[in-house]
C-alpha cells in the first residue's frame, strides 16, 4: 500500500488541496516566478480551502486531503521515472476513493497514459503561447460559462486516445483532446492556467532552439491576447468542491 494511504487525516473543518508537484521550475528562473506550487497558490488564491503542496517525486503524500491538483513537468508520462509507479497507485486509490483530482498539462497526460489511453509526441512540434480551446462538452462546474477560454500553453507530447469511458470536453486545432473528464472526479486541461505571461516568455526563451523560429516568433506575439485564467481558476474550485468568493459571502 503506497504511504500515503498509511496515516488517516486529522479530522477538520477546513477543506484541504494538495498540489501533486511532480517537477521544479528551472531555478534560475525561481526568484522572478516561483515555483509550480507557488503558481496554483495565485491562480487558486480565490479559496478559502488550506492548500499545501507535496514534491510527489520524493513520495506520495503521507495524509490523504480533499481534492488534488497535478503540476506539469518537462518530463514524457511514458518516461522510465523510478517515483512514477508509487505515485499511479496512490491516485488509483485516490480515484477510486471519489477525491476530486485535476490533471494539468503533464498530469492530463498522466492520467490518460496510465488509465488506458494514448499520448506520444505531436507530430507538428511544440505548442506555446496563448491556445484557445473550444469547449465541446459543457460540463455543469462550467460557471461562469463560455463557449472557449485561452490559456497558455508549453507541450510537445499530447493525449491522441482517451481512456475508455472518458470524454473530451475541450479542443485545439493543434491539440484536439484539450482537456477530459473521466467519470465525475477527475478533470484533464492541457493547458496552464497557472501560467502567468511573463514566465511563458521566459520558458519560450529558454527553449528558443528547441521551438525553432517560426513557433518561437508566433508563441511570442501570441502573448498579446487576453487570458481566460481566473474563469478557468473559477471551475476548478467548482470541480474540486473547494469554498471560493461568493459561497462565504464575499
Amino acid at each position: 500500500m503506497p504511504r500515503g494511504l498509511s496515516k488517516i487525516r486529522r479530522n477538520t473543518l477546513m477543506k484541504r488541496l494538495c498540489i501533486l508537484q511532480t517537477d521544479s521550475v528551472l531555478p534560475e528562473y525561481q526568484a522572478a516566478h516561483g515555483d509550480y506550487p507557488d503558481m496554483f497558490r495565485r491562480l487558486l488564491a480565490g479559496t478559502h480551502a488550506e492548500v499545501m503542496a507535496v514534491d510527489v517525486r520524493n513520495g506520495p503524500p503521507e495524509e490523504v486531503s480533499d481534492a488534488y491538483v497535478i503540476t506539469g513537468s518537462r518530463h514524457s508520462v511514458y518516461e522510465d521515472l523510478p517515483w512514477l509507479p508509487a505515485f499511479v497507485s496512490f491516485l488509483r486509490l485516490e480515484i477510486d476513493r471519489g477525491a476530486p483530482v485535476v490533471g494539468i498539462c503533464f498530469g492530463h497526460q498522466l492520467i490518460a497514459h496510465y488509465f488506458g489511453g494514448e499520448v506520444r509526441a505531436a507530430d507538428d512540434g511544440w505548442a506555446v503561447g496563448v491556445h484557445r480551446a473550444e469547449v465541446v462538452a459543457v460540463q455543469p462546474w462550467m460557471q461562469p460559462s463560455a463557449s472557449a477560454f485561452s490559456i497558455l500553453s508549453s507541450h510537445q507530447d499530447q493525449v491522441v486516445r482517451l481512456p475508455d469511458g472518458a470524454r473530451c470536453i475541450a479542443s485545439t486545432p493543434f491539440c484536439p483532446v484539450s482537456g477530459f473528464v473521466m467519470g465525475a472526479n477527475v478533470l484533464c486541461l492541457q493547458g496552464h492556467p497557472e501560467f502567468e505571461a511573463g514566465y511563458a516568455r521566459t520558458l519560450m526563451n529558454h527553449r528558443q532552439a528547441l521551438l525553432g523560429e517560426q513557433t518561437y516568433a508566433a508563441g511570442l506575439a501570441s502573448l498579446a491576447e487576453p487570458l481566460d485564467d481566473q474563469l478557468v481558476a473559477q471551475w476548478m474550485l467548482r470541480f474540486l468542491r473547494l469554498p471560493f468568493g461568493e459561497e462565504h459571502g464575499e
